[in-house]
């Protein structure tokens, strides 16, 4: 039985293929069409699921879409009448791609791929949008019964829900309905504080540790009412999204005696200490629905699930993985709307199949999330040589010595082979590593390299054996979703609050200072988002950390995603090649194949949208 899951027409649109319950490939558009988080309808990611299946689109018993777009229209139509006749603004915004685009995603399919577009059953399943998000949470978990959270901005009505799992089957039996949504209020602080919404949020969570929650209660007594279970409603006195405005109005300017921060410009201890205060309230709302989860469903479950775009918070997931109110939590790597494609397809798979779900309650199905696309030597070598690139090939233990090496020599290495990454987070196949011991290597990584904000963090990945000498809780985590604190034994105190004041306007000189033995992956606050390393699911990424352990003693390296500011991760070698020379890096891993920065004389591709074959 073969199902195909489609993500698309609002935010990282991406396609899922699974046969007999087994995931086959999994990937999102925007590495293929080079635009970040792409909505557009997933072509290329659903010829590449094809592909890697062996399949043809009347070969799938079901296509599935992980959104109902009819309850969407229906609340935007409610949200219509509830503005009255100020919703002209909203009309502008949203109407035409509501009316256009998503109620009529199974015409367009059938546009963009043939007659032929929606399988054995020429039709196209809907999945309702929270349920793809609980779907991609619980099935491909470890457990046989789980607890499950979904969190996001909206999907449809629902903004929030908590559930249970059980086997096959899943249940949401409470929910939160727009207008009233945590993830709403999280990106309404991302948009006055200058960044992206939904682009930057993570940004606002990296920028919390430089600040203190200042504005915790102002935020309690004026935003949002918090109850015991969890549940929250907002002051939507403050916001302007239900009109189609921006996200937050004057009221919200006036309550924080100021107005919003104008991208790129500097960030002072006022925007840091939003971010303090608004992580500080998503911890609270998290923890309070997990005791509630807990009450409701703890007498037949220790284990929880989670998934939609809150659930990427990694310091809110390490909050909560510390309060031990549930023995086991799973996180969906691809949490957001890119992983509502595998769960609307899960979910179909197992309320049509009849088959029993299999689990041994401790390794999930999702296996380090490398389900996307890879690239064999030959065609690495073919692309190589038509540019006239200088390099050398090496087998696999060859290469792992040298790249060793030249991480001892602090030098930045991209490293792309194998299965590209689904999810959010590189781990190891699309990834640019470096030395964790040089004081120097977090500027440089975001100034030079990744062309981004000086004062974001950057992750360990660590031998899984080894966390437990550098990290306070063993999160055994290889997907980067939970954040824990550097061990007191490699720590260097300094006072961070007296450092912030004496450098309000500027947080350079408190970004650059040292503050463990490891200060690349150390952030200001001792914090660090972990990937642990286990050979089982990466060998060659286990055996190169090891034989750098072997070298230095260090059993981690710095682990960020291979691309630039505003660019998808790298997919092909030439996105790689790309990415490589046009920054700073030294050297760059291409399967098999090795290149150094100062051999190179060539002349710098421009980055192209391009189709599969």
């Amino acid at each position: 039985m073969r199902v195909l899951g489609i993500s698309a027409l609002y935010h990282d649109s991406s396609a899922a293929l699974l046969e007999d319950g087994k995931i086959i490939a999994a990937v999102q558009e925007e590495r293929y069409t080079r635009i970040k988080h792409d909505p557009s309808l997933p072509k290329n990611s659903i010829k590449y699921c094809l592909n890697e299946g062996k399949c043809r689109l009347e070969d799938l018993d079901a296509i599935v879409f992980y959104d109902n777009p009819f309850l969407t229209l229906n609340r935007f139509i409610s949200n219509c009448l509830f503005v009255g006749h100020d919703c002209q603004d909203l009309l502008n915004h949203s109407l035409d791609s509501l009316l256009l685009k998503k109620i009529w995603v199974e015409d367009d399919l059938r546009e963009l791929l043939g007659t032929n577009a929606l399988g054995k059953n020429d039709k196209l399943f809907f999945s309702k949008h929270h349920i793809s998000h609980a779907s991609s949470a619980f099935y491909p978990s470890p457990y046989p019964n789980a607890a499950i959270i979904t969190v996001d901005g909206v999907g449809e009505w629902t903004t929030t829900a908590i559930g249970y799992g059980n086997n096959e089957t899943i249940l949401l039996d409470q929910v939160i309905e727009y207008p009233h949504s945590i993830g709403l209020l999280y990106s309404a602080f991302t948009y006055f504080t200058g960044f992206r919404v939904n682009y930057g949020d993570y940004k606002l969570m990296g920028l919390a540790p430089y600040g203190e929650p200042t504005y915790y209660k102002l935020i309690k007594e004026n935003l949002i009412d918090i109850k015991d279970d969890g549940s929250y409603r907002l002051n939507l006195d403050y916001f302007g999204y239900m009109y189609g405005r921006e996200m937050t109005n004057e009221s919200f300017e006036r309550l924080f005696n100021g107005k919003r921060r104008k991208p790129e410009s500097e960030i002072t201890k006022r925007e840091a200490d939003m971010a303090a205060s608004i992580q500080k309230v998503v911890e609270e709302v998290i923890v309070k629905m997990a005791i509630h989860a807990k009450k409701k469903y703890g007498a037949v479950t220790d284990n929880l699930v989670m998934a939609g775009g809150v659930a990427l918070n990694c310091v809110a997931n390490g909050v909560l993985k510390r309060e031990n109110i549930f023995n086991n939590i799973w996180v969906q790597p691809a949490a957001g709307d890119a992983g509502g494609a595998l769960g609307a397809a899960y979910y179909y798979y197992y309320t049509n199949s009849n088959i029993k779900r299999v689990c041994d309650g401790v390794n999930s199905i999702q296996k380090g999330s490398f389900w996307g696309p890879s690239y064999d030597d030959d065609c690495i070598k073919r692309y190589l040589d038509e540019k006239g690139y200088k390099y050398y090939k090496y087998d696999d233990g060859q290469l792992i010595k040298t790249i060793a090496d030249f991480l001892d020599e602090e030098m930045v290495i991209g490293l792309a082979r194998g299965r590209m990454e689904y999810g959010p987070r590189a781990l190891g196949n699309r990834s640019i590593i470096a030395d964790p011991r040089s004081e120097s290597m977090q500027k440089k990584l975001n100034l030079k390299i990744k062309h981004r904000e000086s004062f974001r963090p950057f992750a360990p990945a660590v031998l899984s054996y080894r966390e437990k000498d550098y990290f306070t809780d063993t999160v055994n985590n290889p997907y980067m979703l939970f954040c824990t604190y550097i061990r007191d034994e490699i720590k260097n105190d300094f006072c961070l609050k007296e450092e912030m004041e004496k450098n309000h306007e500027n947080m350079i000189p408190v970004i650059e200072m040292k503050r463990s033995s490891v200060p690349a992956v150390t952030h200001v606050d001792y914090s660090a988002r972990v990937q642990t390393v286990d050979k089982a699911i990466n060998p060659f990424f286990y055996e190169l950390i090891k034989k750098f352990e072997e070298k230095t003693g260090c059993g981690m390296v710095v682990n960020t995603s291979f691309n630039v500011r505003g660019e998808p991760i790298v997919l092909t070698p030439k996105d790689a090649c790309i990415c490589f020379m046009s920054t700073d890096m030294d050297v760059l891993v291409l399967g098999n194949y090795l290149l150094i920065k100062e051999e190179q004389d060539v002349k710098i591709e421009e980055s192209a949208i391009y189709e599969l074959d």
